[in-house]
């Protein structure tokens, strides 16, 4: 199974695809795309969408799983953090790809087995179960990763459970 992760944000949305077989994962590309403080926030939002456009057409994901919107005390941030995954749903939908979404703990628990899990928590075990030399930076793109674990874990107790996808 092939999982494109989404840690969304408007300046820097982190993504992750991984490959997860016999209960291994192989890491087969991740990065963030970037968009400028000054520009128009419709551009910044296009900008957005072509990439994850661009990176689901080269990587081809069977699903992708991104970050739910989480609590925070700015509204406006809310909003925006909205529209991004507005965006990241729609570019995956609009190329035929499953979406699945998870709470930041659920991302900890199926990562690290504990749900209040500290941040350095997730990356590092990011790092030890991608088996990578160092933990991916910025931290939205160790936060996309982990959500692209979280959903082969989750996936993969839905299958023993007799679920499937």
């Amino acid at each position: 199974m092939r999982v494109l992760g989404i840690d969304p944000g408007i300046a820097t949305l982190g993504y992750g695809v991984v490959e997860y077989k016999n209960n291994k994962f192989f890491p087969i590309a991740y990065g963030a795309i970037t968009t400028d403080a000054g520009v128009d926030k419709a551009f910044r939002l296009y900008t957005l969408y072509k990439g994850l456009e661009d990176i689901i057409k080269l990587y081809r994901p069977e699903i992708v799983a991104i970050e739910e919107l989480f609590y925070n005390k700015n509204s406006k941030t809310v909003i925006t953090i909205g529209e991004v995954r507005g965006i990241s749903i729609l570019a995956a939908v609009n190329l035929g790809v499953k979406v699945y979404e998870y709470t930041p703990l659920q991302v900890k628990q199926a990562v690290v087995g504990y749900g209040r899990a500290e941040k350095q928590q997730v990356q590092q075990m990011v790092k030890v179960l991608l088996n990578l030399d160092e933990i991916p930076k910025p931290d939205d793109v160790a936060d996309a990763l982990a959500v692209a674990i979280c959903h082969c874990h989750s996936n993969n107790m839905l299958e023993r459970l007799g679920y499937g996808r």
